[in-house]
């Protein structure tokens, strides 16, 4: 019978690498282009449509721009020190699921606003997805608050 080894998430670390994803850049041109469309077919005059749609696709363009050129972040996952961040202990780390997304946010030590980063399923492969599933742990994991009252 061959042995198993069973690997301890408590004393491992997982390492994650965040690339933006081409399925979001995508689905964000998509709604670029249908705002510009909508715009273009509303009942506004076509001396106000037209350059209001010219508005939209620079706009759309600026953010998928920006998206694109985001760096390639590094992520540890580590039992004695919580979460780095291309190198920095970062505070506060919270992970959050919606169904096959995943959204992590940290503040850097010092730092007075938030950072995020999202993980699309073209991003993170479902071994991953458990990887940093596990990783993340209990105390990482924003817990489910119902939306009604008991």
């Amino acid at each position: 019978m061959p042995s198993s080894t069973r690997r301890s998430s408590a004393s491992s670390s997982c390492r994650l690498e965040w690339r933006p994803s081409r399925l979001q850049l995508g689905l964000l041109a998509l709604i670029v282009a249908l705002a510009a469309f909508s715009v273009l077919h509303c009942a506004l005059p076509a001396a106000l449509a037209w350059p209001a749609a010219g508005l939209v696709c620079g706009c759309g363009s600026w953010q998928l721009r920006r998206e694109w050129r985001r760096p390639v972040r590094s992520l540890v996952f580590g039992p004695s020190f919580g979460l780095q961040v291309d190198g920095v202990v970062v505070e506060r780390a919270r992970l959050h699921w919606r169904g096959p997304l995943a959204f992590l946010r940290w503040r850097r030590p010092g730092a007075r606003r938030d950072e995020a980063l999202a993980w699309w399923p073209d991003t993170l492969p479902p071994a991953q997805r458990r990887e940093l599933r596990l990783a993340a742990g209990e105390g990482m994991i924003s817990p489910r608050t119902g939306v009604m009252a008991p």
